[in-house]
């Protein structure tokens, strides 16, 4: 899928958001971006009901600048974190108070913003959903992006091994001097499941895939009997020829996953578990963001046009 990147952005001055009993302000200092982000720009990625439709924005980073009537968590000046469905894009926005996440001690904004989409869809794909543990074989596509890096640390965190795939040499390099033990270079055949199973003899538990299209019938052909293939993204199309006498023969998963969309108990209950066994991970040291460039706000669209480049390696994150 050829990404040419945003048209049409401005800034403007929209009415300020007022929070409901249980939701909080954020004075928003920073945000990062993401696939989604950029097909909504593009008109290929409506915002959910009841979100705002022209402001873009899935994660952010700041500080709380007012309490709904009912809000017990939080109080003005506590720093925050977490996903919306939408509105990250401006100074201000409100959200429940038990989306939101505490931000690690010692961190910036800046890095703060680095976390949310990344981590939390990471971790619930290979954990919550894909069921990674101690012990578990895991391909990771694109394994340079915000959310491939992220998985390749929540890999080494959980005792899980990692395979990590990309199209460029020099990314999969950096990737490898973050701690990846298994790199392969995909050309534009798309072939790589025998790569992967050298690494991996009898095929991987879990696939994390972020790009769909041509991959998914390697990703199927990569995983060991009774695996699961976890589709997060489609950069390289949303339509496969897939291969149903593998995914039957070796009695396999596939698991469509998104966060954005789902009710708002679910956020809460992913937010509440990744608080309880992530977070901390941040404290340690255990896990860190990685981030490509920290630009200001005033530079959206070519940081968008970077992002459609794929010379990212990393989040982009940009501050108010």
């Amino acid at each position: 899928m050829e990404l040419s990147g945003p048209v049409g952005l401005r800034v403007e001055e929209v009415p300020a958001p007022i929070p409901g009993p249980d939701e909080i302000l954020v004075r928003v200092k920073a945000t990062a971006l993401n696939r989604a982000d950029l097909l909504q720009t593009m008109g290929l990625y409506p915002a959910p009901a009841g979100v705002p439709a022209d402001i873009p924005g899935l994660e952010y980073a700041g500080e709380v600048a007012a309490v709904g009537a009912r809000v017990s968590r939080w109080k003005t000046g506590d720093r925050v974190m977490g996903l919306v469905a939408g509105g990250a894009w401006a100074e201000q926005l409100v959200t429940h108070e038990r989306e939101a996440l505490a931000i690690p001690p010692g961190l910036s904004f800046s890095d703060a913003a680095a976390i949310p989409e990344a981590f939390t869809t990471s971790w619930d794909a290979l954990v919550l959903q894909g069921g990674m543990g101690v012990g578990s074989k895991v391909l990771i596509h694109a394994v340079a992006s915000g959310v491939g890096t992220a998985a390749l640390q929540l890999c080494r965190a959980f005792g899980a091994l990692a395979i990590g795939t990309g199209r460029n040499a020099a990314k999969l390099e950096r990737a490898k001097a973050l701690g990846l033990p298994h790199a392969v270079l995909v050309g534009k055949d798309a072939q790589f499941a025998d790569a992967v199973k050298q690494h991996a003899p009898g095929g991987v538990d879990v696939v994390l895939d972020l790009v769909g299209g041509d991959w998914v019938p390697q990703s199927l052909d990569a995983l060991a009997p009774r695996g699961t293939l976890m589709l997060v993204g489609l950069v390289a199309g949303a339509s496969a020829d897939v291969p149903l006498r593998t995914v039957l023969g070796k009695r396999l998963r596939v698991q469509g996953t998104t966060l954005r969309a789902r009710p708002l108990e679910e956020k809460i209950a992913v937010a509440r578990e990744f608080e309880r066994r992530v977070l901390p991970l941040f404290t340690s040291g255990a896990l860190r963001p990685v981030i490509d460039a920290v630009l200001p706000m005033t530079e959206l669209e070519p940081a968008l046009a970077r992002l459609a480049s794929n010379d990212t390696f990393g989040k982009l994150v940009l501050t108010w």
